[in-house]
C-alpha cells in the first residue's frame, strides 16, 4: 500500500469527523496562516483549529515568498481574512542549505539553475522579521496591520512572537 493509499483509506474512515464549519471558503476568524510544510507542525493542532475557521498556506521556510502574496491577497481581498499570521520554527531545513549551493546542486543534477529564490536562512528568527516586512510593505495585501510573526519549537511546542522595529 502506497502513502497516498493509506491517506485515503483514512481519510474514507475519519473524513467526516473533523469538527468545523465546512459552508463557506472564508474562514469564519479571519485570518490567514502562513507556515513552513515541514511535518512536526501540526497547524489544526498547535492553534487548536476547527476546520472553517482559518487559511492555512504552506511552504518550504514558511517565508513569505510571491506565492504566498498571491494567496494571501486572495485570501483577504475575496475571502474576507484581515490577519496574517506568520510562523516559522526550530530547526528548519532552510537553515542547513545556501542559496547559490542548493542552486548549484540543481544545476549539476539537471542541466538548469532555477529562477525562484530557495530562500535559504541562518537566523529563524531575522527571517521571520523580513517575512513580516514582506507582507506589511506588499501594495496587494489591503490588510496589513495585524501581521505578526512566531517562531514556534518543535520540541516544546512553544511559540515565541518575534517583533520589527
Amino acid at each position: 500500500m502506497t502513502a497516498i493509499d493509506e491517506l485515503l483509506r483514512r481519510n474514507a474512515e475519519f473524513g467526516e469527523q473533523a469538527p468545523g464549519d465546512r459552508s463557506s471558503a472564508a474562514p469564519s476568524m479571519h485570518v490567514a496562516i502562513l507556515t513552513c510544510m515541514d511535518a512536526r507542525i501540526r497547524v489544526f493542532e498547535v492553534f487548536g483549529l476547527a476546520h472553517g475557521e482559518s487559511h492555512i498556506l504552506r511552504n518550504a521556510g514558511g517565508v513569505v515568498t510571491d506565492d504566498a502574496i498571491r494567496s494571501l491577497s486572495l485570501s483577504q481581498r475575496k475571502l474576507g481574512t484581515r490577519e496574517v499570521l506568520i510562523v516559522q520554527h526550530t530547526g528548519c531545513g532552510l537553515e542547513m542549505v545556501t542559496e547559490d549551493g542548493y542552486k548549484d546542486e540543481l544545476v549539476e543534477a539537471t542541466g538548469m539553475r532555477p529562477p525562484w529564490a530557495v530562500e535559504a536562512f541562518r537566523d529563524v528568527t531575522a527571517s521571520v522579521r523580513e517575512s513580516i516586512e514582506r507582507a506589511r510593505r506588499n501594495p496587494y495585501l489591503p490588510h496589513t496591520d495585524n501581521v505578526r510573526g512566531f517562531v514556534y519549537d518543535v520540541f516544546t511546542g512553544s511559540l515565541t512572537e518575534v517583533t520589527t522595529g
